[in-house]
């Protein structure tokens, strides 16, 4: 049996910690895609394609690395044949994170131990549809289920947050549902749509969206809207780290050139962009909400299927440019006017670990607290290695008692285990220095890193009661 008790515990103290303190916590996803409206609808689903492989880039992705034919991957064709598409390809990827993703969701959400494959693909396709029938498997049962405190959402500023609302409403549902604030469409000048955005952005906030300063004063209502109903975060997908500093003449220049359709350079762009994050930076200080910064992404490098699929359907991959100057250069600049929000940084080239780790050590906690994290291995290294990695950086340059731990960033609800797969991972870790005489075996501070790093600490970052 692949899934075990002590799966990935390879050492009595990792067993120990794991079980007595990791296992039963809550889960604080604090960054995820999950649709607001599947989740106040209770939405149900018609069968294990569906929720497993909907809109799972990373599924699709190791099913076009083994040959499969497009149209068996997000295609028309019936969900089974899309199944057993999954089934072939599963078996290939040992040392992949996904093999233990599966197997756990599996596990955990329809109680089956077996280790997916061609040969019995279609005993477990009947298996888990017959499962998603029963009531604890709709949206809120799943979420329920998997012990989940709270949800981020991702939402963009037009977002009339009307499923959110529908959700804080019903008082029977637990678990914390919040918007997070997700403005890359009011900052990304150079790419396709600015200006059709920029003129809804006005509409939604009744504003003179023209300038700088209404665009500005546009964003700041629409913030505020968000924190009335409960948001916690803001995250920037940026493609590259930036920071160009230029006067608000400068970017209303730029801003008026690319509202009248002439193309925008890359310095252009820097300039509006470092503007726009300084503002919102400012903006998420006054309100208290997190800033979340995510760059290093190389976007849509397979131009031919991007142009057939869209956006967010597996061409992606790790940038290399150096940001180190341009985060800091960003947070030195808000820190400078005591603006510097609680800030996350995440980028998706592993290289960068310790530049992250060492950025976080120079602007100072409060209130007992760090203030600037290295957000969790993400996207192309939330893997175990690069988990591994992730928090060994921290550890060498952080205290890492005090990290905000794991997130989904998925937009499926059986990613939950995700979690487990961290906190497994992390208590091996512990348990593995802890019975190398590298940390001594004292129960409490034991106890306080590990409730700590997989739950508490982004409670209390966070603001979650």
């Amino acid at each position: 049996m692949l899934i075990n008790d002590n799966f990935l515990l390879k050492t009595e103290t990792a067993r120990r910690l794991y079980h007595s303190y990791a296992e039963n916590l809550p889960i604080i996803d604090y960054h995820c895609h999950i649709p607001p409206r599947d989740i106040a609808e209770d939405k149900r689903f018609s069968d294990i394609t569906e929720v497993w492989l909907g809109g799972d880039h990373y599924k699709w992705r190791l099913i076009r690395m083994t040959g499969a034919p497009e149209s068996e991957i997000t295609g028309d064709c019936d969900p089974k044949t899309k199944f057993l598409r999954f089934a072939e390809a599963l078996p290939q990827a040992i040392g992949n994170p996904m093999y233990h993703w599966t197997h756990l969701e599996l596990k955990r959400y329809f109680g089956c131990d077996l280790t997916l494959n061609p040969e019995n693909a279609e005993e477990i396709y009947s298996l888990c549809n017959n499962a998603l029938k029963r009531d604890d498997m709709s949206a809120r049962g799943i979420i329920r289920r998997s012990n989940v405190r709270m949800i981020g959402t991702t939402d963009d500023p037009t977002d009339s947050l009307e499923w959110h609302e529908k959700i804080a409403e019903d008082k029977t549902f637990e678990t914390l549902v919040l918007p997070s604030f997700r403005p890359d469409n009011a900052l990304n000048i150079d790419k396709p749509g600015f200006a059709d955005y920029i003129k809804k952005l006005g509409d939604v906030s009744d504003t003179d969206v023209s300038n700088i300063s209404g665009i500005k004063k546009a964003l700041s209502l629409r913030l505020e809207f968000f924190a009335k109903h409960g948001c916690r975060a803001a995250d920037h997908g940026l493609d590259r780290a930036v920071f160009s500093p230029a006067t608000d003449n400068e970017a209303d220049e730029i801003l008026k050139k690319a509202l009248s359709g002439k193309p925008i350079s890359r310095e252009e762009a820097d300039k509006y962009i470092t503007v726009m994050l300084l503002h919102c930076g400012r903006e998420y200080s006054r309100l208290g909400i997190v800033m979340q910064l995510h760059y290093n992404c190389q976007r849509r490098v397979n131009s031919r299927y991007t142009e057939m699929l869209g956006a967010d359907t597996g061409f992606d991959c790790i940038r290399t440019n150096d940001g180190g100057s341009a985060v800091t250069g960003l947070l030195n600049a808000l820190d400078c006017e005591n603006a510097l929000p609680k800030t996350v940084l995440y980028s998706l080239n592993p290289a960068d670990n310790e530049l992250l780790d060492s950025v976080a050590g120079s602007f100072p906690g409060e209130d007992g607290f760090m203030k600037v994290q290295h957000g969790a291995a993400w996207w192309f290294n939330d893997t175990k290695s690069g988990m591994e990695a992730q928090l060994k950086s921290f550890a060498n340059l952080l205290p890492l008692g005090q990290f905000i731990g794991m997130l989904t960033d998925s937009r499926s609800l059986l990613s939950y285990t995700r979690h487990e797969y961290f906190r497994r991972i992390f208590c091996n870790l512990l348990g593995e220095w802890v019975e190398n005489g590298e940390y001594p075996a004292d129960e409490n501070s034991l106890k306080k890193i590990v409730e700590g790093v997989c739950c508490k600490n982004a409670m209390r970052f966070f603001g979650i009661e």
